[in-house]
């Protein structure tokens, strides 16, 4: 008997970052995070298990995906497969409506969305927190990407956690969208070498935790005037700890460091926006919504900005009735 679901689930920013895993095998992070679901930035997955399947098949955007990153979903699967009790193979097709494998935290939603879609089409019905829990051991940050709004991944932890509701403080964020294609290191390789070779990694091991808990009161307090300095300063400790790895890894563009400069100057002229960065060139934006059209304009005018995302938080990821 063939088994279909489907589910979308919404790509998330760390306002608190993490870098760098505490147990490999595990999947589990070094440092807490903190982050806020983007409304704008979605990916819509499909798995129907199949016995007529002798392997699992996985596209994305309508392209077969083999190798690694289909290695990744099999792997998913096959929890799926062992808590349910079915045998069959799995067609996934996932579709994101932004760039992939960009710095937009594609494998996020990837993630999220699969981990929903595959359990309810393997007759499973499990709680937020277990398909959290599901989606981490897949991607550290689509644990994070199952809700909504404000989540929290503590150290080590084996899901995320809700910390408010993005009702409760509706700010918005702007993703200044530059360099095209796909990053040159991926965000999993990119830990591993800073972890293996920068000496700056262990001073980011001690303060991040401290970072985390700025933004996290600032969030519990609705606080913007306290929570944007402790999100550039997140931002800009883990990109030290990447600059010093050897060799260097550099995900700037010359359009990164203009994006920032831009709105180092929107808040010297009285605005008030904050800047942060994953691993890739694009630079996205916290600000408050009176603001975002303001600024949304003058960063589209900069030099190697291709477009300008405008996104509200985001609910929790979802199934689509078929």
């Amino acid at each position: 008997m063939k088994r279909f679901a489907k589910a979308v689930a919404h790509s998330n920013i760390a306002l608190a970052k993490y870098w760098g895993k505490a147990d490999a095998l595990r999947n589990l992070t070094a440092v807490p995070s903190l982050s806020l679901t983007l409304a704008a930035l979605r990916t819509t997955t499909s798995v129907l298990f199949d016995p007529a399947l002798d392997s699992d098949q996985f596209s994305l955007s309508g392209e077969a995906v083999s190798g690694r990153p289909l290695a990744r979903v099999v792997k998913l699967l096959d929890a799926v497969r062992a808590a349910a009790g079915v045998v069959d193979r799995a067609r996934v097709e996932s579709v994101n409506d932004f760039p992939t494998a960009a710095g937009l935290a594609s494998s996020a939603s990837g993630f999220a969305a699969l981990a929903m879609a595959a359990t309810r089409a393997a007759g499973l019905e499990p709680s937020l927190p277990a398909v959290s829990a599901l989606a981490r051991a897949a991607s550290a940050s689509a644990a994070r990407s199952v809700y909504g709004g404000y989540v929290a991944l503590d150290a080590r932890a084996e899901c995320a956690e809700r910390v408010c509701a993005g009702s409760a403080f509706p700010l918005e964020m702007l993703v200044a969208v530059t360099v095209s294609g796909p990053k040159a290191t991926a965000s999993t390789d990119g830990m591993g070498h800073t972890q293996s070779t920068s000496p700056y990694y262990s001073a980011w091991l001690e303060a991040a935790p401290h970072v985390y808990g700025e933004v996290r009161r600032a969030v519990e307090a609705r606080d913007f005037a306290a929570l944007g300095p402790a999100v550039e300063h997140s931002a800009l400790l883990m990109h030290a700890s990447m600059l010093a790895a050897r060799p260097a890894l550099i995900y700037f563009a010359p359009a990164t460091l203009r994006v920032m400069d831009r709105v180092r100057g929107f808040r010297q002229a009285g605005g008030r926006a904050f800047f942060t960065m994953d691993a890739g060139p694009h630079v996205k934006v916290l600000v408050e919504p009176s603001a975002a059209r303001e600024l949304e304009l003058e960063l589209a005018k900069l030099e190697g900005v291709s477009s300008v995302l405008r996104s509200a938080a985001g609910p929790d990821a979802y199934w689509v009735e078929p």
